[in-house]
């Protein structure tokens, strides 16, 4: 694995904290806060989104409407059980969530698990610099690459690990803006 390798995987690492972060609940509707939600339709588990259509018709209410309209308890159940930690108001063609403003300790809450993420984001990033690390040490010890060119490819893997924690950081200043921002 080299260089190229190593950026386009810390992006995906970047972007799969971003997806992360839009999980996170911030007192405006959102529909991504429903992207995790898994409803057991026909016996298999699958994405809420794929059995309805969700949109978010104010700041503070999520709208489901689903497809088939047989599956409106399932979904109802599903996000009852999910750790979104809203209530499913069903009026029998759709499913309405309404979203409470956060109090200043839910906020608090929702950083700390903002950080969470941010921080598994750097630890999975770390992880693809030691990856690349060890296999450019193993080719300096194999000879296939001279001890500069080993320096110099572990400089530049530096470089674009510190990059991509930047983001990292970066998305999570963002997220604690969007979460304590009235």
């Amino acid at each position: 694995m080299k260089l190229s390798e190593a950026e386009s995987t810390m992006q995906k690492t970047v972007e799969a904290t971003q997806r992360a972060f839009n999980t996170i609940r911030t007192g405006r509707a959102n529909a991504s806060l429903l992207d995790k939600v898994l409803v057991d339709y026909y016996g298999s588990p699958t994405p809420l989104k794929s059995l309805a259509n969700i949109s978010t018709p104010d700041a503070t209410t999520i709208l489901i409407q689903p497809y088939d309209k047989n599956s409106l308890n399932l979904i109802e159940k599903a996000i009852s059980l999910s750790d979104v930690g809203l209530t499913p108001s069903n009026d029998g063609s759709v499913i309405r969530l309404n979203i409470p403003p956060l109090t200043s300790d839910r906020r608090k809450e929702l950083v700390k698990i903002a950080a969470k993420y941010a921080e598994d984001g750097r630890i999975a990033i770390r992880n693809i610099r030691r990856d690349i690390q060890e296999s450019i040490r193993k080719g300096e010890k194999a000879s296939e690459i001279s001890e500069d060119e080993s320096k110099d490819q572990q400089d530049k893997l530096q470089k674009l690990t510190n990059k991509y924690i930047a983001k990292v950081d970066e998305l999570l200043v963002e997220k604690e803006k969007d979460i304590t921002t009235l």
